[in-house]
């Protein structure tokens, strides 16, 4: 696999504070030094793509009612092998959302966010870390947003109501990232 494109991205990003400065490094330590990195079949952890999804005036983003954890999530996934993080966001966030591409934009092809998270051992499957990489999309609210067997719901959100549903310190920091660009109109 070629870690040198996820490895490029990775030294552009800028993190927003010290802790997402924190997962930026664990994620350039862990690509640079494991081969495998993009395999799910790696059980210490694997990079994973994920799409933050909002909408052109950036008040509002799609989460999914995740079935088998039972929480809110941005739309993301493992990459299987593919190394192209971004291909693997876009792939997911079609699958999970029921939008086509010509459905979603990319907003940049920079990183928009990384996470470093801990995923609990389950049967046949260690607790493992997942390196995810989160990219930029825009999607009309017009749009309907049929979803898939893996989620129970997928709604747009305002960005108040996004933190309610989903509190974690990740998600947080994506929708103040997203305020930031409402407010600059810059990334």
């Amino acid at each position: 696999m070629d870690r040198q494109q996820l490895l490029r991205q990775l030294t552009a990003h800028r993190p927003i504070d010290n802790h997402e400065a924190g997962f930026l490094k664990r994620t350039q330590q862990f690509v640079a030094s494991t081969p495998h990195c993009f395999e799910r079949s790696y059980l210490n952890g694997h990079v994973t793509g994920s799409a933050w999804i909002v909408s052109p005036d950036r008040t509002h983003a799609i989460l999914l009612h995740h079935q088998k954890l039972d929480r809110w999530f941005q739309p993301g996934g493992h990459a299987d092998g593919e190394p192209d993080i971004l291909k693997v966001a876009m792939t997911e966030a079609q699958e999970e959302t029921g939008l086509s591409a010509n459905q979603l934009t990319i907003i940049s092809h920079r990183i928009f966010d990384i996470d470093v998270h801990r995923i609990p051992a389950r049967p046949g499957e260690p607790t493992h870390d997942h390196f995810d990489i989160r990219f930029l999309f825009e999607a009309s609210p017009d749009i309907p947003l049929p979803g898939n067997h893996e989620s129970h719901a997928v709604r747009w959100f305002p960005l108040d109501e996004v933190q309610v549903m989903n509190h974690t310190a990740s998600c947080h920091r994506m929708v103040i990232k997203t305020r930031q660009l409402r407010d600059h109109s810059a990334f």
